[in-house]
């Protein structure tokens, strides 16, 4: 049968058909097919990948859920965590590659939560969690200030004052 009369037979695209086709000839395989041919070893022979199978990375990747928890903590970023896994794998992913898979485990984390905040409704507070050191030009005593913070919901307005 013509390619076209298969895929008005079957009610498929004649370029489903014609893939069909060069895969059993890549697989060579012909018709009658052997009787011990069992349905799976078929599929493994016509959808068999060459190289590497998808999904499966070839460099070593850190643990991105503990990345994540790691990123929270005060004064952790992205390039330290990154330097850190390549002085583990010297021949790991680049920072870029590494960013974008870090990125990728993210976006499947949580889903976006949209808020509405009506004007002047609501403004959050607190303190930034670090301590900077202020240092008296004319006497030279270092004290410790924290960066208190507060932002308005509807603007983002942000006002921050060391305390």
């Amino acid at each position: 049968m013509s390619v076209r009369d298969i895929a008005d037979l079957l009610g498929i695209a004649r370029s489903t058909v014609q893939d069909g086709i060069g895969r059993a000839a890549t697989a060579g395989l012909s018709w009658p097919l052997p009787a011990d041919l069992t349905d799976d070893v078929l599929e493994g022979k016509l959808f068999a990948r060459q190289g590497t199978k998808q999904g499966v990375r070839r460099l070593p990747e850190p643990d991105w859920s503990v990345i994540a928890v790691e990123l929270k903590k005060p004064g952790v970023t992205l390039t330290i965590l990154w330097e850190e896994y390549r002085a583990i794998h010297p021949d790991g992913y680049g920072f870029s590659r590494f960013c974008d898979l870090f990125r990728g485990f993210e976006r499947r984390l949580t889903p976006t939560m949209r808020q509405i905040h009506i004007a002047g409704d609501k403004v959050f507070v607190d303190y930034s969690g670090k301590k900077l050191p202020i240092v008296d030009r004319k006497t030279g005593e270092i004290r410790e200030a924290e960066i208190f913070v507060g932002v308005l919901g509807a603007s983002s307005y942000a006002f921050a004052e060391a305390t």
